[in-house]
């Protein structure tokens, strides 16, 4: 049985736009562990789960793929977002 996460995209770091941060992502869980290739060293497995990102526009959209397709699935809640409000006169006080 495959299991599925499902959460909201968070913010970028690097900048102050909020693109792309409404809509849900569904990932699998890794099957197998990766392993370091002996011959180049990097890491690798034979789960091509781990390539899938399904994007939806609603939580609910997402919950319902899982559960038609029958994936065990937890949802991971957004963090609340804080606005802090200020004015360019408060870098001087």
């Amino acid at each position: 049985m495959s299991i599925a996460r499902i959460y909201q995209r968070p913010k970028n770091a690097m900048s102050s736009g909020r693109a792309r941060t409404t809509s849900w992502v569904l990932d699998f869980a890794p099957a197998e562990a990766k392993q370091a290739d002996p011959l180049t060293g990097w890491a690798g497995s034979g789960d091509t789960r781990d390539q899938v990102r399904l994007s939806f526009p609603t939580q609910e959209a997402a919950i319902a793929y899982a559960e038609r397709e029958g994936l065990a699935f937890t949802v991971v809640a957004a963090p609340t977002r804080t606005l802090k409000l200020q004015s360019y006169a408060d870098n001087f006080r």
